[in-house]
Order: structure tokens, then C-alpha cells, then sequence
């Protein structure tokens, strides 16, 4: 019986040791290790971690001085890694972009040029306002300068027929109703100092256009006067013969030795530059493509310089203006361009540059327009000067009521005048400051272009012709031009453009503070005040995960005994005993106050135990053995089978 007996406990004792094993191996292939406590989670990752530094908050844990050393140390050293960290971002967040500079060299386009007279014309359908003006304009020069008005005459007093205006344009010249404005006076405001007064509609808010130059002030109520009466004049009449006129302009015309093609040339006319004219505007021919550098393979134009200027108060410069430009794009003499002087060969080396802006966050450029607010007027390739000259025309015509006539005009808009929009002038001066004082909101919605090509001009001057051959050149050139030579050679000029090298300069915006620098910046800051790598980066992260789900666990344990407190209502109270009550019921040293009956029976009852049922308490009827109760729950306590070991006589 003994030696069965104890069999059998050596069977339960190797049982649970098995299932201790058990319950050990599945603790150990357990995926994720969550920690008893926050201590044994941060002792770890201190312990663990190759941040540098981190044992010394738990190594030193007997000397609360060095701790606290230690624990400010890493916190300074924190302080001062995020610290750098908000610098790197503040200079990567502000964009800074970084220019440079290739060289490339391949054939290219030969660049558009374009040419001007310097000699505005007359129209014979507005002769008759000009010839009010001519005779304002020498009253004006008698009472100002008393300059005789018999000395002020037309060098040229004719005036270009528009015969072709109303079969190309069915809008028509009302001279009925246009009529010279005189108060608009050009007078002296000052000892040194003329100008002109305007005014608004009403008359009550008035200012004095004033220039220290009486030249200037001259020119420009000049030009005033000629706006308004240009005004009734389509600008997109055919004026003239475009291949005739381009003879008068020119007597000769080659590039690479070859005669220059008119049929890649354009005409416009501008109202103070006079005739214009653009050489390759579209840079589609293969007749303009550059495949050696150097004179003899560029531009080579002999020019006509008329000095019998149409309008002398309007024009006062004796030469050719010639701008160099991309193709398809309009030119802005206002801004760019150069003079060509008569009795001068004039030699323009051009060096071309490429630039290309990056856009987006590191700066404000546009492709082609794309993006831009602005109503755009001009039919030709996107140029800023283009744009801020498309929305002054469209300010004016909010604000002014009516449209400039030197830029294009919108569809269904009038060109302003003073008999129409008496209080123009005053308006479009006002707005014209504004302009030129960056006041607008143009200079903010206009960009550059993200791709720009630019030319830079060399030049070189030269009298010509010369004294020894002026004789055979005037020869050659009356005789296949009808040309009558003057004796000071300032009727002709020369210009010769080529390019000087085939390289050209590619300046290209690039991110000063890219990603992969802002990385490495980082890692070195890192380094630097902690001596890890990227993989301590992620044991940061990994240390934050376990603190978050260890934090979750304890929340969802808290919430779920609150829940189990309220929510449960069993059927049969139950009752925790300690060891001290327990021994109170079982070995009969009394009732303790605090216990309570765990069951609800009559001492009285003895039917209990007849039928099978609960028998009651022998020594005390108050209170049923607590191991018979389902409800009561011994704390510390588990229920194990109970053995004994009987030694027989024989052991």
C-alpha cells in the first residue's frame, strides 16, 4: 500500500515538473516580451541599448549623485541633438538653391534680331490732328524757349496712305469727333522745371507732371498728344509693303555669305522706335543654323539711317536700334536693345547662356505661362516683361476704363484718348509710378520663365567707310541701291553679328540642402552626441513601441476589474477567508464577528443531511465547512488532493 502510494506521487511530482518545463519552453518561443513593470523595462533598454551613455543611469543606482550626474548629462546632450536637429530643418524648409555651371557645345539656331528705324511715322488719315499738334507743339517751343515757330518746320512732311486699312480692318477713323485737347499745356512749374497738368473726371484731384530735362518734358507731352491721336488708328493695318519698305531700310542683307530670305521676317511697327523689323522670328529655317563660329558665318546687314525724321519732338536719335533675342518672342525695346550710329561698322559678338530655374518650392518660375494669373495679350513665347506689360494693359483697362496703345489690345476694349476718357492721362500716370515703384501686384504674378536662354553682347566700332574707300562703296551701293552718297557718311551704317564660340554656358539651379544632405547632417549630429548609428534609432523607436503597449496593458487590466466590479452579480455571495478565520471554523476556537454565513440554513434543519444534501456543521450550526461552499474563495489557497503516507509495520 505504502510503496502504491508513493508511486503515485512520484507520478504527480514528475507530472507537474513536466508542466512546469512545458509552461518555461512556451515562455521562452514567445514572440514579444512584455515586461512585469516600467523599472524592468527601462533597465533593460539602458542595459541593452548601444546609445552611449544609458548604462551609467543604471549601473550607478547606489550613488544617487552620479544617477542624477548621468541623468542630466543625457537629457543636456538631448537638449542639444534636437537643438541641432531644428537647425538642420530650418535651413532645409527655407530652400536654399545653389547655381551651376556647365559648359556644352553643339550647333545651335542663330538667334532672332530685330531692327528699327528710330522714325515713327504719319498716317494720312490722322494728317489733319498732326498738323494741329505741329502747330500747338511750336507755340509751345515760342512761349517756353522763344524759339522762333518759322524755324520749327518738318523735315519730312509726309505722311504713309493707308489705303489698305478698311479691306484688312472694317473699323474706321471718325475725325468728327476726335478734336486736340490745348488745356493740356506743357508750361513752366518752376524755375528750372516744366511739365504738364492733369486732372481727373472731376476736375478736383489734380498733379503736375514734372521734368528737371526740358527735353524730356518736351517729348513727353509730345508723345502724349501723338498717343491720342494714334489711338484712332487700328494698329493692325497694313500700312505699307512690307518687302519695299524692308529695302528702304536696308541695302543689304547676308547671312553666311548668302542673301537674307524675307520670308522669315516680320514687321510692326512701334510708336517710338518707328519701323521694325525681325530677322529668323521663328528660328525654323535650316538656312539660320550655326555650325562654325567667327563674322564670316553670321549676320552682315548694310542699313539706311533716315535722318529726315517724320516727327523731330518725337524722335530725336539718328541711327538703327537692334535688339537680339529668342525666337518667337516679342521684343521690349524699353528694356533691352542697343543703338547702331551712322558712318559706324558696328561688330556684335554674342556669347549665349542657358537657364534653367527648378520652380515648385525653391522658387517661383513658369513653363511657358503655365501658372500665372495674369491675362496674357502677347501671341508669342512667355517673357516677364511680356507679362507685367499684359497686366498693366489689364489694370488699365479695370482702372482707366480704356487701353494703352503701345501694348495689345484685349478683345472688345477701346485705346484710351481724351475725348472719350477725358481723365485717362491722369490715371494712367498714377497707375505708371506704381509700376515703376514695384507697387503693383503684377511684379507678384508674374515669374521668371523656368527655362531662359540669355545672350550676352561683346562689341567692337570702327569708322566706316572709310576715307580711301567711302568713293568705290558709294559707287557700288548707288548703283544697285539708287543710293546718293552725303558727304559726312551719316546716312549709312554697318552692323555684323556672329556668334563668337559655339560653347555656351548652362546655369542650372540645383537644391543646396537636398534630402541625402539633410541625412547625413542628422547622422552626424547623432553621432556626435550619442556615438550610435541608424540601428539605435530604431531601438529608440522599439523602446517607445513597449512603453506604449505596456501602458495599453495596464489600462486595459484597469478598465476590465472596474467592469468585472459593477457588472457582476452572482447568485451566491461569496466569501474571501483568511488563514487566522478559516482556523476560527475549522478547530472550533469560535465564531469571529467579522465572519459571515456563507450559506443561508436552518441550525435547526437536520433533513439536510438524511436526504444526501449539504450535511450542516457539526461542532457550530452557523456556518457550513468553507471547501463544501462553491462561493467561498480561499485567498492564497489551492485546492489540492489530499494523501497521506501510511508506514506499516513491516517499514
Amino acid at each position: 500500500m505504502g510503496n502504491t502510494e508513493a508511486s503515485t506521487m512520484e507520478q504527480e511530482g514528475a507530472k507537474e515538473t513536466e508542466e512546469e518545463k512545458a509552461i518555461a519552453k512556451e515562455e521562452q518561443a514567445a514572440l514579444i516580451e512584455f515586461y512585469s513593470s516600467f523599472k524592468d523595462l527601462f533597465e533593460f533598454f539602458c542595459t541593452n541599448t548601444t546609445i552611449h551613455g544609458t548604462i551609467r543611469l543604471v549601473c550607478s543606482g547606489r550613488n544617487k549623485m552620479k544617477t542624477a550626474f548621468w541623468a542630466l548629462l543625457f537629457l543636456a546632450s538631448f537638449a542639444m541633438l534636437y537643438w541641432q536637429f531644428g537647425l538642420i530643418f530650418s535651413q532645409y524648409w527655407h530652400y536654399p538653391v545653389v547655381m551651376s555651371i556647365s559648359v556644352h557645345s553643339q550647333p545651335k539656331m542663330f538667334p532672332a534680331v530685330t531692327i528699327c528705324n528710330l522714325s515713327p511715322y504719319r498716317v494720312d488719315v490722322v494728317s489733319k490732328e498732326f498738323e494741329e499738334l505741329d502747330k500747338l507743339a511750336a507755340k509751345t517751343l515760342q512761349n517756353l524757349y522763344e524759339y522762333p515757330s518759322r524755324n520749327y518746320s518738318l523735315q519730312d512732311n509726309s505722311s504713309v496712305h493707308m489705303g489698305d486699312m478698311e479691306d484688312e480692318n472694317p473699323r474706321k477713323t471718325n475725325q468728327s469727333v476726335f478734336r486736340l485737347d490745348p488745356n493740356v499745356a506743357l508750361v513752366r512749374l518752376g524755375p528750372r522745371k516744366v511739365g504738364f497738368m492733369l486732372c481727373n473726371a472731376s476736375g478736383e484731384d489734380c498733379f503736375n507732371m514734372m521734368f528737371p530735362s526740358g527735353v524730356d518734358a518736351v517729348r513727353e507731352w509730345y508723345r502724349f498728344h501723338y498717343m491720342n491721336i494714334m489711338s484712332q488708328v487700328p494698329k493692325n493695318s497694313s500700312i505699307f509693303n512690307k518687302e519695299d519698305h524692308f529695302r528702304d531700310l536696308m541695302y543689304s542683307c547676308q547671312y553666311n555669305g548668302e542673301a537674307c530670305n524675307l520670308r522669315f521676317t516680320d514687321y510692326f511697327h512701334h510708336s517710338i522706335y518707328g519701323s521694325c523689323y525681325t530677322i529668323n522670328s521663328n528660328g525654323s529655317s535650316d538656312l539660320f543654323k550655326i555650325l562654325k563660329p567667327g563674322m564670316v558665318n553670321g549676320l552682315s546687314l548694310i542699313l539706311k539711317v533716315d535722318q529726315k525724321s517724320q516727327i523731330p519732338l518725337l524722335s530725336t536719335d539718328a541711327g538703327v536700334r537692334v535688339m537680339i533675342h529668342s525666337h518667337n518672342q516679342t521684343p521690349v525695346f524699353e528694356h533691352e536693345g542697343f543703338d547702331v550710329r551712322p558712318g559706324i561698322e558696328s561688330s556684335i559678338g554674342i556669347t549665349q547662356d542657358e537657364v534653367n530655374r527648378l520652380g515648385g518650392t525653391y522658387g517661383e518660375c513658369t513653363n511657358n505661362g503655365e501658372g500665372v494669373k495674369v491675362k496674357l495679350l502677347y501671341k508669342s513665347h512667355y517673357t516677364l516683361q511680356g507679362c507685367l506689360h499684359s497686366c498693366f494693359q489689364n489694370l488699365m483697362i479695370q482702372k482707366c476704363k480704356c487701353a494703352y496703345y503701345d501694348y495689345p489690345l484685349p478683345d472688345g476694349e477701346k485705346y484710351c484718348n481724351y475725348n472719350e476718357f477725358p481723365n485717362w492721362g491722369h490715371c494712367f500716370y498714377l497707375l505708371y509710378d506704381d509700376l515703376a515703384k514695384h507697387r503693383l501686384k503684377c511684379f507678384e504674378e508674374c515669374h521668371k520663365p523656368c527655362k531662359e536662354t540669355l545672350y550676352k553682347l561683346s562689341a567692337g566700332y570702327a569708322r566706316w567707310p572709310s576715307k580711301i574707300s567711302e568713293s568705290w562703296i558709294h559707287r557700288a551701293l548707288h548703283t544697285q541701291n539708287s543710293y546718293n552718297a552725303t558727304s559726312n557718311n551719316s546716312d549709312i551704317a554697318k552692323v555684323n553679328i556672329y556668334y563668337r564660340q559655339l560653347d555656351y554656358n548652362s546655369w542650372d539651379e540645383s537644391p543646396e540642402y537636398p534630402v541625402d544632405q539633410v541625412m547625413s547632417n542628422m547622422g552626424s549630429q547623432w553621432s556626435l552626441w550619442f556615438g550610435s548609428s541608424v540601428l539605435s534609432v530604431v531601438e529608440m523607436f522599439e523602446f517607445v513601441i513597449d512603453v506604449a503597449i505596456l501602458s495599453l496593458i495596464y489600462f486595459y487590466r484597469r478598465i476590465k476589474a472596474r467592469t468585472l466590479k459593477f457588472a457582476r452579480s452572482p447568485t451566491i455571495s461569496s466569501v474571501s477567508l483568511t488563514v487566522e478565520k478559516y482556523r476560527y471554523v475549522e478547530e472550533g476556537l469560535g465564531v469571529s464577528p467579522s465572519v459571515a454565513k456563507p450559506c443561508d440554513i436552518n441550525a435547526d434543519d437536520t433533513s439536510a443531511g438524511q436526504n444526501g444534501e449539504l450535511p450542516p456543521y457539526s461542532k457550530y450550526k452557523k456556518c457550513l465547512v468553507p471547501e463544501l461552499c462553491s462561493g467561498v474563495v480561499l485567498n492564497g489557497f489551492k485546492l489540492r488532493k489530499e494523501h497521506s503516507v501510511h508506514i506499516g509495520s513491516n517499514s
